[in-house]
This record gives structure tokens, sequence and C-alpha cells, in this order.
């Protein structure tokens, strides 16, 4: 299977995850978020799979899903979860692909 088929299945179901994960959360914009959240878990599967670094799969998956996550956990100061969500998804991911 190819690199970037399998960015795109990857991202797929880490981005469906997180927004199973935040359908009961409320949001002043809810749509807003969770669309986001998409993106970036989406991004975090696809770069895991078509990035080449110098390391073993999982940690290449945390550095992603830590690097990806930040912007987001910055803005919305809910650093915990958000960080938390992305390395492990990330390291799942990596894990899978690497």
């Amino acid at each position: 299977m190819g690199s970037i088929f399998l960015g795109i299945i990857s991202g797929l179901i880490f981005g469906l995850i997180s927004v199973i994960i935040m359908l009961p959360m409320k949001f002043e914009d809810k749509r807003t978020a969770i669309i986001g959240s998409f993106i970036n878990r989406f991004t975090i599967g696809f770069l895991i799979s078509v990035t080449v670094l110098p390391m073993y799969g999982w940690t290449k998956g945390v550095l992603i899903g830590l690097l990806i996550s930040l912007p987001d956990a910055l803005i919305t100061k809910a650093y915990l979860p958000i960080i938390v969500l992305g390395v492990i998804g990330g390291a799942i991911i990596g894990g899978f692909i690497g």
C-alpha cells in the first residue's frame, strides 16, 4: 500500500475518532471546532505516513503529533487533552505505519 494512500486512511480514521470524542462537548461554534479538530488529526495521520525522518515509527509519530497539536493547544488553552490525544494518536499511527 502506498504511503499517500496509507496516510489518507490513517488521517481519516484519526480525524473521525477526534470528531466522535468531541460530539458530546459544548462549544461556542461547535461546527468550526469539529472541522478544525478533524483537519488537525487528519494532518497528523497523513504526515506520519509521508514524512521521512531518521527515527523509529512511533517516535516519529510522537514528534509529529506534538508539533501539529501545539498550535491548537496554545490557541484554545486546552493543553492537556489536545496534546495528549495528538501524541498518543501519533504514537499509535507511527507504530502501525513504522
